[in-house]
């Protein structure tokens, strides 16, 4: 079998409730073709020669055999997808950190396209855009309609290309255009820092190409300036995922040797595998070990894993890993559920299917798909409870998911009426001042979950939700 570029979850900048996946990316096809049903065959034929010839207008031939092959994959599940030139082009710099753009984290609102955040030191940073800002229009082509995916198409493009976004700010009430010229945009995937002596805070936002050698740096910088490291946060909130070879790593830094990171069965023989926490199983090709350097007090320093409803995949196999062989206490709320496989087979030099084709499990042979982990402590992201979580789309919320295969699921009634009360407090939140707001940034001394789990490091009580209890795997309606 060729090389693999194993993923497991990537959701593309700024779409905040996107397609997480755990990828596989081979670039060898299978050898053997399963029996063609003939008569459905002949349907196909029969309906794509009716098309070409009965149709009001002339239709391209390749435009409908690539929308056939497109449906045909993504009825399948949410995270099956048909990549044309263009997609496959996006979905490979997606998993290096680094793409062609404007640099702005998006999500989508009311039918525009709503600012979450511009990437420090983008384009559109330098331009001044701002958190909820709301995009009208690209060039001369209106936002309204557009799926969120269009619109990051758009924004996209060949260095040095200048783009007009118009952009309508609420609290000035004005609508303004800003032209920005695109560059490559580097994707930060690590922060940390010493928060207190003794104690540090280390974040990882995805999963990526550069992740793991930026993440040993990070740590390298953290006891050079704290020797004496007392405990350490591991911020895995949000994470969308990324490359599976990075989860295994992130995991080894902490764990024995050898012990098993996470394990994956489906019908195929290659994706029935378990991933170990050995150089084998995380280290590039023609690279050394990138953990050598790593001091060997991480391998026991008191550690506290902090999750929620973002944190998908990639970020789940790590809090799972570090979870089942007692290595961390994982703190926060139950995660996304994304614990399914894909690959992604190419059909030529730059189109390709990514296919569902296996589910992963934790060390202890729990399944999270559609469920999640479940936290050792529940906490709030704020002193006034989780009071946006709702907002957040988790696995079991996605159209056609996958159950987890060990057991059934069934649908919570009650959770769009709490997104839509969570939405209108965001709303009355957002035009609050940033320092008034009641999520401040992870990281910051104002942050709560953060400050429990360095209480719970230092043996200190710790403030438990009253209200999360875990949620269970939810039956699926047919």
């Amino acid at each position: 079998m060729g090389q693999k570029l194993k993923i497991a979850g990537w959701v593309s900048v700024g779409v905040v409730a996107g397609a997480l996946t755990t990828v596989s990316l081979q670039t060898v096809a299978r050898g053997a073709m399963t029996p063609l049903p003939l008569e459905e065959i002949q349907q196909l034929s029969a309906v794509f020669g009716l098309v070409k010839t009965d149709y009001v207008e002339p239709v391209d031939d390749k435009k409908l055999i690539t929308d056939a092959i497109s449906g045909m994959v993504s009825s399948l599940d949410p995270h099956s997808q048909y990549f044309d030139k263009k997609s496959f082009k996006e979905f490979r710099e997606g998993t290096s950190g680094r793409f062609v753009g404007v640099g702005i984290e998006i999500t989508q609102e009311d039918g525009l396209i709503k600012v979450v955040s511009p990437i420090e030191g983008s384009p559109a940073f330098r331009a001044g855009l701002k958190t909820n800002d709301l995009i009208t229009k690209i060039d001369e082509t209106a936002v309204k309609g557009l799926s969120l995916n269009d619109a990051v198409k758009r924004m996209r493009g060949e260095p040095n290309t200048k783009v007009t976004l118009t952009i309508f700010r609420k609290d000035e009430n004005r609508s303004f255009p800003v032209n920005i010229t695109r560059e490559e945009i580097k994707t930060q995937s690590v922060k940390g820092k010493v928060v207190e002596p003794g104690y540090a805070w280390i974040r990882l936002s995805q999963f990526q190409e550069r992740t793991v050698d930026d993440f040993v740096r990070k740590v390298e910088e953290v006891y050079k300036q704290e020797p004496n490291l007392k405990g350490l946060v591991l911020d895995l909130r949000n994470d969308p995922g990324g490359l599976l070879d990075a989860a295994v790593a992130i995991s080894a830094a902490f764990l024995p040797e050898n012990v098993t990171v996470v394990s994956t069965n489906g019908q195929l023989a290659d994706s029935k595998a378990t991933y170990k926490a050995s150089p084998d199983f995380y280290q590039r090709r023609g690279g050394g070990d990138p953990l050598r350097r790593l001091p060997a007090a991480l391998k026991s320093v008191p550690l506290v894993v902090l999750v929620n409803e973002g944190s998908a995949s990639a970020s789940e196999i790590v809090a799972g890993a570090l979870q089942d062989h007692k290595r961390a206490t994982v703190m926060g709320s139950q995660t996304f559920g994304k614990g399914s496989v894909q690959t992604v087979r190419p059909l030529g030099p730059d189109t390709g299917i990514k296919l569902t084709t296996a589910r992963y499990y934790t060390p202890s042979g729990k399944s999270i798909q559609a469920k999640g982990i479940v936290p050792d402590v529940m906490i709030d992201e704020s002193e006034e409870g989780n009071i946006f979580a709702a907002l957040r789309m988790r696995e079991a919320d996605l159209d056609k998911h996958l159950n987890s295969g060990q057991g059934e699921e069934k649908k919570d009634e009650a959770r769009e009426k709490a997104r839509e009360d969570a939405r209108k407090r965001l709303e009355e939140e957002a035009k609050k001042p940033a320092a008034d707001r009641k999520i401040p940034e992870f990281g910051s001394d104002k942050d709560f979950q953060l400050v429990q789990a360095l209480n719970q490091l230092k043996g200190r009580a710790v403030l438990v939700s009253k209200t999360q209890t875990e949620r269970k795997e939810e039956k699926k309606e047919n």
